[in-house]
């Protein structure tokens, strides 16, 4: 059977085993898994190596049928990786219904931790996990987009041409997230912005929203009344180190002419799992919800919540120290450090000086937004 959202939806438990067996059956999947934990021995003893870990693979994922258990196989593995890789934090959950369903809109920073630390705290605290959206440029090999689907992850498709195409699945899109609301299917995770916010600077696009909108019954909505019912709730997550602060940075030198590498994003992605972050805090803000609520509304909404919630650690002063910012003395002081500054310093010796400066720029970022804000006020 199929339906309107095949083609973007996470897979079904009916699906689980044919794509377990995929999985098992990809060599370079096998390999990516070799790469991250014993690199050295699978380049001298290679088929050797990857036919011990497909065996060891295949025992683990034995008794996995359903989306449910191939979660909880993962989440142990997820929390390994927290603890050892980050200081976590959370705030603002117990504020929500764990029987509602939200659509969290998030700032975005880290291409899989963002909504890895977020379905974290959801299962701590008795909440179903997240379907957590993900661009089509990350799905460049089967086992990817494999991997991402039986983990609840439903795909937003960009690598089109011509805008009745992108209207046609932009519509599609918006309707498969409205039915999940609608039908209280659980909460769902999208970033307020397409791509990460490289230069540090948390901005809701009113094109997301916009295309939240497209899900509207125009036979009995008023295009004001959509996004109150989709029951939005802004999340914050603050790193007080980013993992990829460099790669970024040089990114953005490079600007619009720059070209990824092919599969670069991968690296990323490995990087920002197994890299140190120092403290992590996560915020769940309020839900916006209201009889009417306009695209202009709601981005606003969405931008202060985030500035009033970003954790700002020491790493985002002392970047405005090295560029000659002064934070104002009204400013919360609750900052804290896992690193001394030098070693934070250290991080960027021997970079060019932009691309120094653009690094430094990403931390700085946070604390000038806070003090666009209260300068208004």
């Amino acid at each position: 059977m199929t339906d309107r959202y095949d083609d973007i939806r996470p897979y079904r438990d009916s699906e689980v085993s044919e794509v377990v067996a995929a999985l098992l059956n990809d060599d370079e999947f096998i390999d990516t898994l070799i790469a991250l934990r014993t690199k050295y021995i699978a380049k001298w003893l290679p088929r050797f190596v990857r036919f011990l870990a497909r065996r060891a693979l295949r025992k683990q994922l034995s008794g996995v049928r359903t989306i449910d258990a191939f979660q909880a196989l993962v989440k142990p593995r997820l929390d390994r990786v927290v603890a050892e890789t980050s200081i976590f934090s959370y705030s603002g959950v117990d504020k929500l219904d764990s029987q509602q369903s939200y659509l969290f809109v998030s700032n975005h920073r880290d291409i899989v931790m963002d909504s890895a630390y977020a379905n974290s705290v959801l299962v701590s605290e008795g909440h179903r996990t997240a379907q957590v959206a993900i661009g089509d440029n990350l799905l460049q090999k089967p086992w990817v987009s494999h991997l991402m689907r039986i983990n609840k992850s439903f795909i937003v498709r960009r690598s089109l041409s011509g805008p009745k195409q992108q209207l046609a699945v932009s519509k599609q899109l918006a309707n498969f997230m409205r039915d999940a609301i609608d039908q209280n299917q659980g909460p769902l995770w999208i970033a307020q912005r397409e791509g990460r916010a490289k230069d540090g600077n948390d901005k809701t696009e009113a094109a997301v929203l916009k295309m939240l909108s497209l899900s509207r019954d125009k036979s009995s909505e008023k295009p004001d009344e959509v996004l109150g019912r989709l029951k939005i709730v802004p999340l914050t997550i603050s790193y007080e180190i980013d993992p990829c602060d460099v790669l970024k940075a040089q990114e953005l030198i490079v600007g619009a002419a720059y070209e990824k590498a092919p599969f670069e994003d991968l690296d990323s992605i490995a990087r920002g799992i197994l890299g140190a972050k120092g403290h992590v805090h996560l915020h769940f803000g309020s839900p916006l919800d209201g009889p009417s609520l306009s695209v202009t509304d709601a981005v606003a909404l969405i931008d202060m919540s985030m500035v009033e919630n970003f954790q700002l650690f020491k790493t985002n002063f002392w970047a405005c120290d090295a560029l000659g910012i002064t934070a104002p003395p009204a400013m919360p002081d609750r900052a804290k450090a896992s690193i001394t500054k030098a070693e934070f310093m250290a991080r960027f010796d021997g970079l060019p000086y932009l691309e120094r400066q653009r690094a430094l720029q990403m931390y700085a970022q946070p604390v000038l937004n806070w003090m666009a804000i209260h300068s208004e006020a």
